[in-house]
Formats: structure tokens, sequence, C-alpha cells
């Protein structure tokens, strides 16, 4: 992976994969099955990646190559949180923690990914404690 310290604006598809060290057809892939990686493009059609969309993909590639979810428990993650830890949804009313937490404790002691899901759930206690 090459080091993101040279800033540009705007990416190739051809450099994002050299940055990211993703195929550019994987990358292609990745943008129909994960609707907040979503490219623009310009005048000639081309994609155009910026830093975000940058690390976006590579949080992807964290989830998909290293920690081994599949696209669907990684879209999940997705849906709780950006690549810069800031929520995408709205966090709900405090009332529903209490529930939501008895549940999850329930779920994640029967699944085989124990550790890294409390991995998690201690990641998103910080990032709320911060907001």
């Amino acid at each position: 992976m090459r080091d993101l310290s040279i800033k540009k604006l705007y990416y190739s598809i051809s450099e994002v994969s050299k940055i990211t060290d993703i195929e550019q057809y994987v990358l292609r892939y990745w943008e129909t099955e994960f609707e907040e990686l979503n490219p623009q493009k310009n005048r000639a059609g081309n994609r155009i990646f910026t830093n975000k969309d940058i690390r976006l993909i590579l949080f992807i590639k964290e989830l998909l190559r290293e920690k081994k979810y599949t696209i669907e428990g990684a879209k999940k993650i997705l849906e709780t949180y950006e690549q810069d830890n800031k929520p995408i949804v709205e966090i709900k009313e405090k009332k529903s923690e209490p529930e939501s937490e008895v549940v999850d404790e329930q779920v994640t002691n029967n699944l085989p990914y124990k550790k890294e899901l409390e991995e998690i759930r201690e990641a998103l206690k910080y990032i709320l404690a911060k907001l």
C-alpha cells in the first residue's frame, strides 16, 4: 500500500488500485455491492475517487480480507459507522440501548467471531463517548 501523504483531490481508478493494492474489477464490483462507495464520474465518464473514498475502500478491504467478514456482514458494519469513525445513521434514543445490549450479548455468545465482535463493540462505545 502506498503512502497517502501526497494528497490530490481526485484519483483515477488505476491510481486507487495501486494505492490500495486492489484490482480495478474488484473496485467496480464493490461499487455495486456497497452503496456507501459511490465515486463521482468526470465528463468523460471515468470514475474519480476522493481521499474519503480511498479510506472507505481500505476499510472494506480490512473487513473482507483481514477480518474475514462476508459482504453482507461488512454491509452491516458500514451501516453503523463510516471509515472516518462518524456514524452514518443517527443514534437511537437512549431508552432502547439496554435492550439492544442484552440481545447483543445473547447473540454474540453463540457466534464463532465473539472476540472480534467484542472488539467492535468496544470501539463503537469509544466512538459514542467521543460524540
